[in-house]
């Protein structure tokens, strides 16, 4: 049995939407954090949030965190939302994952339904939550969730950016062979095929990534990140990733508990950054407890500039479209 950990500062709510195993595993690491009071865990799925808290529960003597997880089975017509009063932060995994051979616009209509539902539900019982918002596609249902809460938009981001860097993070570390700590990588515009992942913006021990890599070597990396899901989704054969999609989550919640600071690439509101206006964005953004306190330009060449902003463009509309979903 682990040893407790004292003088641990616990505080506050937290709640995951959704008990598939990116919302379970999400709540696990939240729970193992053991900054958090309480994990609420809710899925439609009658007994399935209440299973998942107990199991995860009866591990707190095995690895030593105090944090309780709540499990509650909710209705789409509200019923059991009011567990997640008073969450601070609110995190959406709610929604179908993608099977092979679709892509994550397939799910558009589907899953714009839940969240719709989720997110007009989430506004009634914890109205003062960040929302980081996970279903796909993802840039597409973080507006959605923003027009559905009202919430102000620096209250609403989604995780994509983060995940999609760790990714690339990791082909690097394994193409060249170095420790995943040496390596240092950004993605940025959407979550599908306009990412924008950002070469110039990638060092492995210090040294850009380009001066140990040739340029088809680079553009291998870069699209093997961008297809990252597909890859993970055609092996499982059924159901997508979760155990990085959940770390990634998982952190931002930690960042906007803990009023960090930290910059983390997140899909956050852009209004004039890089000459982009009035969408949901893949960027680097500075996170703190109020959610996005800033987007964070970063220097970018000029092809990275025009693959960024022609990803704008191309979620923009999609963006625009959630309204009548």
């Amino acid at each position: 049995m682990a040893a407790p950990r004292t003088g641990t500062a616990r505080a506050g709510t937290v709640a995951v939407i959704g008990a598939g195993f990116y919302g379970a595993t999400t709540a696990q690491r939240l729970a193992e954090y053991d900054i958090f009071d309480t994990v609420v865990l809710t899925d439609i799925v009658e007994g399935k949030p209440e299973g998942l808290a107990l199991d995860i529960n009866q591990s707190r003597p095995i690895e030593g965190f105090e944090t309780k997880v709540v499990g509650q089975t909710t209705s789409r017509d509200g019923e059991g939302y009011e567990a997640i009063v008073g969450a601070a932060v609110v995190v959406i995994t709610a929604g179908l994952p993608r099977k092979p051979g679709m892509s994550r616009m397939d799910l558009l209509e589907t899953n714009a339904k839940i969240v719709r539902q989720v997110s007009e539900n989430v506004a009634r019982h914890a109205p003062d939550a960040v929302l980081i918002v996970v279903s796909n596609p993802l840039d597409e249902m973080t507006a959605l969730a923003q027009l559905a809460t009202g919430f102000p938009r620096q209250r609403v981001m989604g995780q994509a950016g983060m995940l999609d860097t760790a990714r690339f993070s990791h082909f690097v570390a394994e193409q060249l062979g170095v420790p995943i700590a040496d390596v240092q990588t950004l993605t940025l515009g959407s979550h599908g095929d306009t990412m924008v992942p950002v070469p110039s913006a990638c060092t492995v021990g210090g040294k850009p990534l380009t001066e140990l890599l040739d340029q088809a070597q680079v553009d291998e990396l870069v699209t093997r990140t961008r297809n990252g899901g597909a890859e993970v989704v055609a092996l499982l054969k059924t159901g997508s990733a979760f155990y990085a999609p959940s770390a990634a989550a998982a952190r931002m919640a930690r960042a906007v508990s803990e009023d960090s600071g930290a910059v983390l690439p997140v899909c956050a509101w852009v209004d004039g950054e890089y000459g982009i206006d009035g969408v949901y964005l893949g960027v680097t953004a500075q996170i703190g407890r109020d959610g996005v306190r800033a987007v964070v330009e970063r220097d970018l060449t000029a092809d990275e500039l025009t693959a960024l902003r022609e990803a704008a463009e191309a979620v923009r509309a999609k963006q625009a479209d959630v309204r009548d979903l």
